[in-house]
C-alpha cells in the first residue's frame, strides 16, 4: 500500500473516490432489503473493489472485465424476476449499474454521471418505503451526493471534505425554501410510488382467505397497520375497539372465504339493513399502504367521506372496499356506533349460506351439537346454544397460544376433543362450524382488536399482531350479534389487550434488562414523530390543497388557482434570486479603487504610469522639483504602508481607508511635471 495511505494522509483523488464510494454503499444498503442477495453483494463487492483499486493506485478494469459484469448481471436479474422491466427487476438493474459505473470512474464526466444515476437510485427508495425512517436515510446519501458534487468542482489542491460539506448543507437550506413551496401548490396527482408492487403479497395481516395458521404467523409482527384517534375522553373502552375487516362466509373445510365479492351500497344510516343505537364515536383512522382494497374501520361505521381519488362503497356483509388496492398511506374521518344490530331480525332463505357445512369434515364435532341439543332441548334458543360453548371454553381447559401446531384434516374436532389449545383463528373457526353445527347461522369476521396508547400524543396504534378473527351468530330479533370465543378462553386478550408475544431479541433485551420501561418510551416517541410525518407530509393530498387555497381566500379553488399561485412563487423566488445575486456581485477592492483613481489623476498632470504601477513606482515617478510632490509622495508612500504593512493589515489594529481618502482630497495640484530619469 501506497506510504501516503499507512501515514494516514490519502491523496486527495482517492479521498474523493473512497467518500463517493462510501455515499453510493449507504444507497445500496437502503435498499438491501427490497433487492435480491446476489445483487446487494455483487454491488457492494464491487464497490470494496474499486476502493481497492484508488487504494493501490491501480488502473482500473478493461472493457472485457466490466462486459463480462454487466452480463452476469443481467443474468441475474433475468433469473430473479424472469424479466427485465418492471419495478423490481428495473431497481435491481440500476443499482447493478451504479456499482459497476463507478469502474469507469475516470474523469469528471463520469463522476457526474454516477452523481445523477445515484439521485435517480434515490427516488427508487419510495417504491417500497414512505416512512419517516426512509426519509432520513434519504436525506443522509443526498447530502452526501451534494457533498461529492461540490467536492468534484474544487480547484486543485487539497480542499477539506467538511468545507465542501457544510457548502452542501447550506446549498440544500437555501433551496428548502423553494421545495417547501413545491411541496405546497405542485398540483397532487398519483404518486409515482403508487405503483402496486410486482409480488402477491401484501403488507396486510390479513387475508381474503382464512387457514389455520395464517394469523398466528403474523402475530409476530410489530409492524404498525393503522393509527386512530378519538376525541378526548369519548374512547370506547379497549374490548370494544373492533376494526372490521373481510367477513368469511364459505367453509369447504380448509378455508374459509367471502361469500360477497361484488360491490355493494353506500346507504346511509337510516337504511333498512341495520340499525344504531346511543351516541356515535368520533374518530380519525391512518391506514398504512396494505396492497389490499380493504378500508378498516371501527365497528358499526356506516359512512365514510371521500377518499381523495378512491370512492368507497359498503358490501353487504358490512365492509368497506374501494376498487383498487391501497398503495399509500389513507386517512379519513369517521363516526361509529359501537351499539348497533345488523342483518335481517326473521329467518330468511339469504342465511342458508351462513349454515352450509361441507360432507366429511369434523364428525365428532357434529356429535358434539346433537348432544348440545339432547341436553339443553328443543326449546333451546340461539342465545342458550352460545352460553353454552362459551361455559365449555371458559371451564374446559382450552388454552390461547402463539404456537398451537400444525392442524389436520378435521381442524374442529382437532380443537374441540385433542389439541385444545389455538390461536384466535382456531377459536374462531371451530365456534362457527359447531353454531352451524346447532342449526344456528354464523360466519367468521376477521380484522383487528384492540392496540396500544401511544402516552407522547396520545394515538391508539393497531399493529399486525393485533390481527384477530371473532365470530358472528344471527339470534331471531336481533340479526347478527358479535361473538368473540377468544376473550373466554384468554380474556386479557381483549380486556387488557395482551399478545403473546415472542422474547425480545438481543439489543431489545439488553436494553430491557438496562431499563425495563426505556424501550417502550423510545418506541412511543419514535411512533409519535412517524405519525406527524405522515398526518403532515404523506397525508397531503389534493383535498388539504385546497382546503390551504381556501384559507388564502380562493373561495372555489381548483388546479388552475394551484398553477397560478405556483408560478407567482416561482417568479418571486427568481426575482429575489436575482436580487441577491446582483447585490453580491464581485466588487472592486476599494484600495484598489483609490489606486485606480490616483493613476488616473496622476496622468491627467502629464504623468505617464506602467497599466499596474504600484503606489511606490508612482512615487518615483515624481522628480520632487515641487513641494506638492512631496506630499504626494509621503501620502503613496502611506497608502502602500496601509495595504502591506503587517501591523496596519491586523483587523484589530487597523486604520480606516477613510483617513487616506481624505487626505487624498486635500492633496494639491500638480503643476507640469517631469518623469524621474
Amino acid at each position: 500500500m501506497p506510504r501516503s495511505v499507512l501515514g494516514g494522509q490519502l491523496p486527495r483523488e482517492t479521498r474523493d473516490t473512497w467518500f463517493l464510494l462510501a455515499v453510493i454503499g449507504w444507497i445500496v444498503l437502503l435498499q438491501t432489503p427490497y433487492l435480491p442477495a446476489w445483487c446487494s453483494a455483487m454491488a457492494l463487492a464491487v464497490l470494496a473493489w474499486r476502493a481497492w483499486l484508488a487504494a493501490r493506485s491501480r488502473p482500473l478494469p478493461a472493457w472485457p472485465w466490466r462486459l463480462a459484469l454487466l452480463l452476469g448481471a443481467l443474468g441475474g436479474v433475468w433469473a430473479s424476476h424472469r424479466t427485465l422491466l418492471g419495478q423490481d427487476a428495473g431497481v435491481t438493474l440500476i443499482v447493478v449499474l451504479l456499482a459497476l459505473k463507478t469502474l469507469e470512474l475516470r474523469a469528471r464526466r463520469d463522476a457526474f454521471v454516477v452523481f445523477f444515476l445515484g439521485f435517480f437510485t434515490l427516488l427508487t427508495h419510495f417504491f417500497h418505503s414512505q416512512s419517516l425512517l426512509t426519509a432520513l436515510g434519504i436525506v443522509l446519501a443526498l447530502l452526501g451526493l451534494l457533498s461529492a458534487l461540490v467536492n468534484a468542482h474544487m480547484p486543485v489542491g487539497r480542499p477539506p471534505l467538511w468545507h465542501s460539506v457544510r457548502l452542501a448543507a447550506g446549498m440544500a437550506l437555501l433551496g428548502a425554501p423553494v421545495m417547501v413551496v413545491l411541496f405546497l401548490l405542485f398540483p397532487r396527482f398519483a404518486p409515482l410510488w403508487g405503483i402496486p408492487a410486482d409480488g402477491p403479497l401484501g403488507r396486510s395481516g390479513l387475508s381474503g382467505e382464512m387457514q389455520v395458521g395464517q394469523i398466528a404467523q403474523l402475530a409476530q409482527d410489530d409492524s404498525i397497520a393503522l393509527r386512530v384517534e378519538f376525541e378526548a375522553g369519548r374512547r370506547p373502552p379497549q374490548q370494544a375497539l373492533y376494526f372490521r375487516g373481510p367477513v368469511l362466509s364459505q367453509f369447504d373445510g380448509v378455508q374459509w372465504r367471502p361469500r360477497h365479492s361484488g360491490r355493494g351500497s353506500t346507504r346511509s344510516a337510516a337504511a333498512p339493513g341495520w340499525a344504531v343505537e346511543g351516541e356515535p364515536v368520533r374518530y380519525r383512522l391512518t391506514m398504512e399502504p396494505s396492497q389490499r382494497p380493504w378500508v378498516l374501520t371501527l365497528e358499526l361505521t356506516p359512512e365514510l367521506p371521500a377518499l381523495g381519488q378512491k370512492t368507497a362503497y359498503l358490501t353487504p356483509d358490512l365492509q368497506w372496499q374501494v376498487p383498487r388496492p391501497l398503495t399509500d398511506t389513507l386517512r379519513f374521518d369517521a363516526l361509529a356506533y359501537p351499539q348497533h344490530r345488523h342483518g335481517p331480525v326473521a329467518r330468511e332463505l339469504s342465511l342458508q349460506a351462513d349454515l352450509d357445512l361441507p360432507p366429511g369434515f369434523n364428525p365428532r364435532t357434529l356429535q358434539l351439537a346433537q348432544d348440545l341439543q339432547r341436553q339443553l332441548g328443543p326449546d333451546a334458543s340461539a342465545q342458550d346454544y352460545v352460553d353454552a360453548v362459551l361455559q365449555r371454553l371458559r371451564t374446559g381447559g382450552y388454552r390461547y397460544t402463539l404456537e398451537p401446531g400444525v392442524y389436520g384434516r378435521h381442524t374442529a374436532d382437532e380443537f374441540w376433543f385433542d389439541r385444545q389449545q389455538g390461536f384466535c383463528e382456531h377459536i374462531a373457526s371451530s365456534f362457527v362450524v359447531l353454531m352451524r353445527a346447532l342449526d344456528i347461522p354464523a360466519r367468521v369476521v376477521t380484522g383487528y382488536q384492540g392496540g396500544t396508547l401511544n402516552p407522547v400524543d396520545g394515538v391508539w396504534t393497531v399493529r399486525q399482531s393485533d390481527a384477530h378473527a371473532w365470530a358472528e351468530v344471527w339470534a331471531t330479533g336481533r340479526g347478527w350479534v358479535r361473538v368473540d370465543p377468544t376473550a373466554h378462553v384468554m380474556p386479557s386478550r381483549t380486556d387488557t389487550v395482551q399478545r403473546l408475544r415472542p422474547p425480545p431479541g438481543l439489543l431489545a433485551g439488553t436494553i430491557v434488562r438496562f431499563n425495563p420501561t426505556l424501550l417502550a418510551q423510545l418506541r412511543a416517541v419514535w411512533e409519535a414523530s412517524n405519525n406527524r410525518w405522515n398526518q403532515w407530509v404523506l397525508n397531503y393530498t389534493q383535498t388539504r390543497q385546497f382546503d390551504l387555497l381556501r384559507q388564502l381566500g380562493v373561495s372555489a379553488p381548483d388546479w388552475t388557482d394551484l398553477v397560478r399561485l405556483l408560478a407567482g412563487a416561482v417568479a418571486l423566488f427568481g426575482l429575489g434570486g436575482g436580487l441577491w445575486i446582483w447585490l453580491s456581485r464581485p466588487r472592486q477592492d476599494p484600495w484598489l479603487r483609490l489606486l485606480q483613481q490616483t493613476r488616473q489623476r496622476l496622468q491627467r498632470h502629464g504623468l505617464t504610469l506602467p497599466a499596474h504601477a504600484t503606489p511606490r513606482q508612482m512615487a518615483a515617478a515624481l522628480d520632487g522639483s515641487l513641494p506638492a510632490h512631496s506630499a504626494w509622495q509621503a501620502w503613496l508612500l502611506d497608502l502602500e504602508a496601509w495595504r502591506y504593512d503587517p501591523h496596519l493589515r491586523d483587523p484589530q489594529t487597523a486604520p480606516s481607508l477613510h483617513p487616506l481618502r481624505a487626505r487624498w482630497r486635500r492633496l494639491p495640484a500638480l503643476g507640469p511635471t517631469t518623469p524621474h530619469p
